[in-house]
Parts: structure tokens; C-alpha cells; sequence
């Protein structure tokens, strides 16, 4: 075996102390169930051993970052580590698919892992994004030799991911970025880099050129076949989507699962899903969710994802000592433990009123006007892009087609941990109209910051007389005393998902706009208001 890499070895003096030094394989071959290979590289640390053995599965490379997060860093603290490229990707034959062959292919490797003379008969997993997909998938048919699974900023279901709100709206933006990483970030730095200069370059005309499936080419450099089937099948029960929920794991894993997310990673729900699942199959997973979103995790949260990765694995894997804390999360400014997610909570409705007041009921109406020609921009939360986390959003406030009620100063903090929801009684006037609804904390100086949101898509099906309820996603927060509690309202978030046309038609090929004014009634007959979970 191998001195690690120059960088590698420099950025494991950098790090915290580490007590073995470490060699490595690379290029290793791993037959996959139909005898196509799959590379890997091997971390071992120098020592008498045995090891434990660490398995990470990686669609984007074994490159930079991940042969630091996972292989040297976990080598160096007693660790085998095998970091494996996903069929299709990083030299590893075949061909990529984001889900058809991560089960059988995960079951291959697990397999080789039996037949190497090192194998103490145990293994983990880590990793996160897609590299906690893999593990899902494995979970379909959990290896009995699993021990212990950590999974962070994870997705389970592809279909959800792209379309959250199973009307047909698209996540456009996620659908780019994702994109260019599933298609170049194995290939190396140097291609990926370019991939996302020519996205950045073309992007704008990517998300408001039409119709769509001409107007992307150029962000991709030409077309991809797997984007235009991303578009075309709105709909989870279209058999496109089969086979890609690898949630059914959480009903039958017995392995000890770590669970990690963001308050603002664009993957919290699906983990508070598989969280929830697991619980309800007997498990008890543990679960950390931190002031993150889905990158900046591996940026300011790795100091917190570390040592919890680590204690997870010694408990499991080496039988050291227990896991005490089941959920941690990360309230204001500062850390809680709590026994179960969500807490006991009392519900707080504050209803809409005149004049973007919020409060007491009252009556009225508030109405706006949606321009897919100008759609209401995406803005902080949920993104991939520079604005996303907490944000001060008045300049998205400032928009003529965007709405705000707001409560006056608390004279006392109030503290929500659980699932914030709207209940809004809504019309459009094509029928064919979205609500986004966001809750901000607004401080004494007006800075407007962004706690958690939702959005669904409407259609002439909906009647008016019914509310729609807009789920506002996971939320653990403190108002402080003196600040005012707000709603937004608006008629979309694009490119975070695809603006609404006006019209109906299909996502991919429309090219005409409509305009809708959008109305929201907050009377005694139809009261809207926003519920919050106060503990």
C-alpha cells in the first residue's frame, strides 16, 4: 500500500488529532452483480488491526472533498475505509442510473467485502446527499452484517426531491445543479469546475427561456436525456419513478441509523419522514439537526458531524460505551437534546388581516398579481444557490407581488419546535396558480429572516369555498421577546420550483404566459391564518 497523497497527509496534520497514521490502495475492482467493475480506493490504518470497516459509496467521485471526509479522516481514528465509485461514475464500468442499480449493486459489494481476508465480519456506512441514497438502497435487503449507518442531508425518494409537492411542480433549480454534478462531478475537478462556469453563464436563459426543454441545452452543453425525463413525468405514479423510493428501508432495517440535517437543507423533510418511519418500525435512530443547509453541513457543521459520526461507529461498531443522546438540535444560539422529535406541542393560529396585519380574526381580502413573465423570485432557504439559508428578506419583501402580515412585539419569546402549516382560503383567476407562504422573524431593526416554508400548485379542481393547507416545513426556532412573528404570501419561488404559466399545459414544451391575480380571503366564512407549534 501507499503514502497517502502530499494534500491529504497535510490536511490530516490540519485536522483534530489523529492517532494512526494511514495507507492507501486506489483503483481497487469490485465485481458488481452482472461482472461489471466497480473502482474503489482502500484506506487502512498503519497498525496491528483488525479493523472495523467503513463503507462509502460515492456517485460523485473519490476525489477531493470525499477522500478527506471519509477516507483519510476516518482511516486515521482506526478505520478500514472503502470509498467506492457508483456504477457509471469515477471510472467505475457501466452505466449511471440515479436508482435502478444501487440495490443490487451495494448487495455486490457487500458481498465482496465477505470474501476479503480483512473483513472482521461487521461493516458501517456514511455518507451523505446520494451517498446516503446508497445506504437506503442497501436497506431494502439489509446485509446482516451492517452495524451501524450514517445518514446525512439524505434522499430516499428521487421522485419527491424534484417534485416536493406531487402536483407537478418542478424543482427547477435543484433539477440543474443536480444535474451538472450527477453528469460531471466524477469525471474530476477540472470538468466539473467548467460544467458549473457554463451553468452559471447560460443559467438565466436555463430557467426563462421556453419552452424548457430547448432553453436548458446550453446550460448542460447540449442535451441530456436523463434532465428531459426528469420533466416529462410529473407525476409519481408514472412508471418512470418506479423503483426510485428506497424509503420502504426504514420499515426494515434493524442496523442502528444516525440521522443528520439542516434546519434549511432542501432534504429535511425526507429525513424527518425516514426518522418518523424508522420510530414506527421500533427503532430508535438518533437525530441531529443543525443551522445548516445541504452543503454548508460539511462546512461550519463538520466539528458537530464528526465526532457524533464517530461516536456512532465506536458504539456500534466496536461496542464502546452507548449512545446517550437520541435527538439534538440547534434552537437560537445554542444546542438542545431532546428525547423525541417533534416535542409536545400547543397549537397557535394567528389569522390574516387587513392591512398585512397578523392576529385576532378579522375580515377582508388581500389579493396580487403573479407574472410568469417576472416570476416572484426564489429566495434564501432551501437553495443550492448563494441566497440560500437564513437571509434577510426584505428585498424580496419589497415586491409588488408579494404579500406580508405580521403580529405586532411579543412581549415574550416564544419558542416553536414541530411543523408549522398555513390554512389559507385562496382563488386564482386562470385557475392555475401556486402559494408560496414563508415564516420570517422579524427583529427590531426590520431585518426580516426566513424560519421555514412551503408551496403547492393549484388547479381549476380546487374550490374556492375549501382551504389550502400549505405544509411550512420542520422548524425549531426562538422569537425573542420584542420581535413580530410574519407570513409571507406569494404566487411561487422560481427557479426553486418551476414558475406557473397560467395555462395548464405541459411543463416541457409550454411557451404562453398568463398572468393571475391571486386572492386570499381572511373573513369570519373563510379565516385564514398560519398555525404555529409553540412548546
Amino acid at each position: 500500500m501507499e503514502r497517502l497523497p502530499f494534500f491529504l497527509r497535510l490536511l490530516r496534520r490540519r485536522a483534530a488529532a489523529a492517532p494512526y497514521d494511514v495507507r492507501w490502495d486506489h483503483d481497487v475492482e469490485v465485481p458488481a452483480y452482472d461482472g461489471t467493475v466497480l473502482l474503489a480506493d482502500h484506506y487502512v490504518p498503519v497498525g496491528d488491526g483488525p479493523w472495523p470497516v467503513l463503507l462509502v459509496r460515492s456517485a460523485y467521485g473519490r476525489g477531493f472533498p470525499f477522500n478527506s471526509l471519509f477516507g483519510s479522516s476516518f482511516a486515521a481514528q482506526g478505520f478500514r475505509v472503502i470509498l467506492q465509485s457508483t456504477r457509471g461514475t469515477g471510472g467505475s464500468g457501466g452505466d449511471f442510473h440515479l436508482w435502478r442499480n444501487e440495490a443490487t449493486d451495494g448487495q455486490a459489494t457487500v458481498d465482496w467485502l465477505r470474501k476479503q481476508d480483512w473483513f472482521p465480519g461487521a461493516f458501517g456506512t456514511i455518507g451523505m446527499s446520494y451517498l446516503s441514497y446508497v445506504q437506503w438502497s442497501l436497506g431494502l435487503d439489509p446485509p446482516p452484517e451492517w452495524r451501524a449507518a450514517i445518514v446525512q442531508v439524505a434522499a430516499h425518494d428521487f421522485y419527491q426531491g424534484f417534485y416536493p409537492d406531487g402536483a407537478g411542480a418542478l424543482r427547477l433549480e435543484l433539477s440543474l445543479v443536480s444535474g451538472v454534478a450527477f453528469f460531471n462531478q466524477a469525471a474530476g475537478q477540472a470538468t466539473y469546475l467548467r460544467a458549473l462556469l457554463r451553468l452559471a453563464v447560460h443559467l438565466r436563459r436555463a430557467i426563462r427561456g421556453v419552452p424548457l426543454l430547448d432553453s436548458y441545452r446550453r446550460a448542460f452543453g447540449g442535451r441530456r436525456q436523463e434532465f428531459e425525463d426528469w420533466v416529462r413525468h410529473p407525476y409519481q405514479d408514472d412508471l418512470f419513478w418506479s423503483g426510485s423510493d428506497a424509503g420502504p428501508a426504514a420499515d426494515r432495517m434493524t442496523v442502528p441509523v444516525s440521522l443528520v440535517s439542516g434546519w434549511h437543507d432542501l432534504t429535511l423533510e425526507q429525513t424527518l419522514t425516514q426518522y418518523a418511519r424508522l420510530r414506527a418500525a421500533g427503532q430508535e435512530p438518533t437525530l441531529m439537526i443543525g443551522p445548516w443547509t445541504h452543503t454548508s453541513a460539511f462546512d461550519r457543521g463538520w466539528s458537530e458531524l464528526f465526532p457524533d459520526a464517530l461516536e456512532h461507529l465506536r458504539v456500534h461498531l466496536l461496542g464502546e460505551g452507548e449512545r446517550t443522546t437520541r435527538v439534538r438540535v440547534h434552537i437560537g444560539d445554542e444546542w438542545r437534546e431532546l428525547p423525541v422529535w417533534p416535542p409536545p406541542s400547543t397549537d397557535l393560529r394567528l389569522h390574516l388581516r387587513p392591512g398585512g396585519e397578523l392576529g385576532e380574526l378579522a375580515g377582508g381580502t388581500t389579493s396580487f398579481d403573479y407574472d410568469p413573465k417576472n416570476p416572484t423570485p426564489s429566495f434564501a432557504g432551501q437553495l443550492q444557490s448563494r441566497t440560500q439559508g437564513a437571509r434577510d428578506n426584505k428585498p424580496l419583501e419589497a415586491r409588488a407581488d408579494v404579500r406580508t402580515f405580521t403580529t405586532g412585539p411579543l412581549p415574550e419569546a416564544l419558542e416553536i419546535m414541530g411543523t408549522p402549516t398555513a390554512e389559507l382560503y385562496a382563488s386564482g383567476s386562470t385557475g392555475h396558480f401556486d402559494l408560496f407562504v414563508r415564516v420570517c422573524d422579524v427583529d427590531p431593526a426590520d431585518r426580516s429572516v426566513n424560519v421555514c416554508d412551503g408551496f403547492v400548485r393549484l388547479t381549476p379542481d380546487h374550490a374556492d369555498a375549501d382551504p389550502v393547507r400549505v405544509v411550512l416545513g420542520a422548524a425549531g426556532h426562538r422569537f425573542a421577546a420584542g420581535h413580530r412573528i410574519r407570513l409571507q404570501v406569494s404566487g411561487g419561488a422560481h427557479p426553486r420550483f418551476v414558475r406557473n404559466y397560467g395555462t395548464g399545459e405541459p411543463l416541457g414544451t409550454a411557451v404562453r404566459m398568463v398572468a393571475t391575480r391571486t386572492t386570499v380571503h381572511h373573513d369570519s366564512v373563510r379565516p385564514s391564518a398560519v398555525v404555529l407549534p409553540v412548546v
